[in-house]
């Protein structure tokens, strides 16, 4: 199938072949003729299949088409984050399918100065882009028009769930008109999503590629149990393989992030952070400086990476192992993007054997465990950290024996395909 099969307008697809895409991903052969012929919509599809132009570029068609013109005031469409670098993202994406399209438009979110954000509401804008809690707090001072919003998108929405917006959510959708079209997409969709959906759509129809629990194929993980002091020793040892060359990092908490990128530094392996603590301008340089290649490792915590959208990354490291499934889902799928391959490597210690059972029966496979060669699985505990123990600086035996080796050393990446620079 074509775009031009999917009904979208031909300023659109100009902007479309610009961007090198000639075939639509199967969340958007299936979701963008749904939303041109005005059904409410939930999308789950795996991250990185390009859910963003399945929404975006269906909607830019319906704001271009005739009778739909630029208004002089109020806003038609509304799309919500959870993050400001997805909000960023998004906003790119817009602009690139829109620029042969006259389109007012505007993001709103915090860490920036508000007052441009006021006067692009008080001008008029045909589209907003937002997180929902700088939004939910302009609204609340009768900033901006609402009246006129005909189509609403909750994107990532089960990230929003579990950021606790969804309170934000309910009272924004309370100024917007009630005859709307409402758009969900997600790569995971939980139950408690599923209790939300009656309230934001009507009869809405659902598109689903793949299983909903299940990473991208393109996707090869791996699993190396080493013990808690252990982890940094062990991230800078499989940073040898040249073949790690963009590589993210997740980390729980922030001042993780910070040690582990500060300790990466020291060894001489340019690296960036990314997390909540830093200002708007820093994450932003930071993931510039990821995308450039001016550094070769980016560590993240789970919120500040939801707007990672980066082409290329080779692995992703998960330093400290997450504690819901969804999460795991959401972090590997930074990699083997767009039929791109990636490799995923998770660390875990004894702390973190429930969490990796529970893992393994939600995407339904258990995870090939992998052995570092050459690298100290016994050396002592002489960092001043606790173990999983709660002992500091202890050197006793840990709770589980290293795995068998594994005749390498590091991540073995299988058949190359080629990767596509472009993302859909």
């Amino acid at each position: 199938m074509s775009f031009r099969a999917l009904g979208l307008d031909e300023r659109i697809l100009k902007a479309v072949q610009h961007a090198g895409y000639t075939e639509p991903t199967p969340i958007q052969a299936a979701a963008i003729p749904l939303i041109l012929a005005g059904h409410d919509l939930v999308g789950i599809a795996q991250t990185g299949t390009g859910k963003t132009a399945a929404y975006t570029l269906p909607l830019l068609t319906l704001l271009a088409r005739p009778g739909t013109g630029p208004q002089r005031r109020g806003t038609r469409a509304l799309i919500l984050a959870p993050t400001r670098e997805l909000t960023v993202q998004i906003e790119e994406n817009v602009r690139a399918y829109a620029r042969h399209v006259p389109l007012r438009m505007a993001t709103v979110y915090g860490g920036v100065g508000e007052r441009p954000q006021i006067q692009a509401l008080q001008s008029g804008v045909d589209l907003i882009v937002a997180t929902p809690g700088r939004l939910m707090d302009l609204m609340s001072r009768r900033f901006g028009n609402f009246s006129g919003i005909n189509v609403l998108v909750l994107d990532e929405a089960d990230r929003m769930l579990d950021m606790g917006f969804v309170p934000a959510i309910r009272q924004i959708v309370r100024a917007l008109p009630d005859k709307r079209q409402t758009l969900l997409f997600s790569a995971t969709l939980s139950r408690e999503i599923e209790s939300l959906i009656p309230q934001f759509l009507r009869s809405p129809k659902t598109v689903q590629i793949g299983r909903r629990a299940n990473p991208a194929d393109t996707v090869t993980q791996f699993v190396y149990e080493v013990p808690k002091h252990l982890k940094q020793n062990l991230l800078f040892h499989l940073l040898k393989d040249p073949e790690m060359n963009m590589v993210l990092v997740f980390t729980r908490m922030k001042h993780t992030a910070d040690r582990v990128a500060e300790k990466l530094e020291q060894r001489g392996i340019r690296t960036g952070a990314l997390h909540s603590n830093r200002s708007q301008s820093q994450r932003l340089r930071a993931l510039k400086d990821f995308k450039s290649g001016a550094v070769r490792v980016l560590v993240a915590t789970d919120i500040a990476a939801r707007g990672i959208d980066v082409d290329g990354i080779s692995h992703v490291v998960n330093f400290d192992f997450p504690m819901h499934p969804e999460d795991y889902v959401h972090r590997i799928g930074r990699t083997g993007r767009a039929h791109a391959v990636g490799d995923a490597l998770s660390f875990v210690t004894p702390a973190d054997m429930g969490d990796l059972r529970s893992l393994e029966r939600f995407i339904g496979r258990g995870l090939v465990r992998k052995r570092a060669t050459g690298f100290d699985y016994h050396a002592p505990n002489n960092s001043g950290e606790r173990d999983d123990r709660g002992e500091r600086g202890s050197a006793g035996r840990d709770r589980f024996r290293p795995p068998a080796p594994s005749g390498h050393g590091g991540p073995r990446r299988g058949p190359q395909r080629p990767f596509h620079s472009r993302r859909r």
